[in-house]
């Protein structure tokens, strides 16, 4: 074979090397993250959180995730009888859903109690009107409450099941959930409501045009 003519057999095998590793390093590297700016430096993704759910409304209906997510949602998990953390991170989320309102943005806030011992549909009715007429209350028997704790990795612990007026540490994470997506990101405490509203926005925006 000729000298050129083994030059261009060499530069031709290169090519198509270089190009089946592109490939793979694509193939490799997963889907676009769509929402990459979106998200707070280090919160990073997880797929695996969320799932199906059974459990009662304020309203005393039973109800689903395929009921309560139809709409973007901030999902906190806490109890009614908290005297600090629970009033205020849910004041919070109530505070960021008004100021995307005013943006345009329809989000609406869910609290999940963690206490099925003493939050009734009517507590959390009473509790969720003080916060946003748009936040809605649930709450179920301890095996649903440990299911849907256990899809979000919410962890909760009774101090004293035999004391009425038990306190309960649980996690304080909240959860952005989209409809068809599920969970897409969470705040931590520290998230003030217009920061939450920013993020939030730029995740509908990104869904709506993706």
């Amino acid at each position: 074979m000729p000298l050129q003519t083994k030059h261009y057999a060499i530069a031709g095998a290169i090519i198509v090397l270089a190009g089946l590793v592109t490939g793979w390093a694509i193939t490799q590297s997963g889907p676009k993250d769509v929402f990459a700016e979106c998200r707070a430096a280090g919160s990073g993704t997880r797929a695996d959180l969320g799932g199906a759910f059974t459990l009662t409304s304020e309203t005393g209906e039973t109800v689903t995730d395929r009921d309560i997510f139809t709409r973007p949602t901030i999902l906190y998990f806490g109890y009614t009888y908290c005297p600090d953390v629970c009033p205020l991170d849910t004041m919070r989320n109530a505070q960021a859903t008004e100021i995307l309102d005013e943006r345009g943005y329809d989000v609406q806030p869910v609290f999940v109690s963690v206490d099925s011992a003493r939050d009734t549909p009517e507590s959390l009715t009473a509790f969720t009107d003080v916060m946003s007429p748009k936040m809605i209350g649930l709450t179920g028997t301890p095996e649903q409450i440990k299911q849907v704790a256990k899809a979000y990795r919410v962890l909760f612990s009774v101090q004293d099941p035999n004391d009425p007026y038990t306190l309960i540490s649980h996690s304080t994470q909240s959860y952005l959930i989209l409809p068809d997506l599920g969970y897409v990101d969470y705040f931590d405490r520290d998230a003030t409501p217009d920061e939450m509203a920013d993020r939030i926005g730029c995740y509908l925006d990104h869904a709506k045009n993706s």
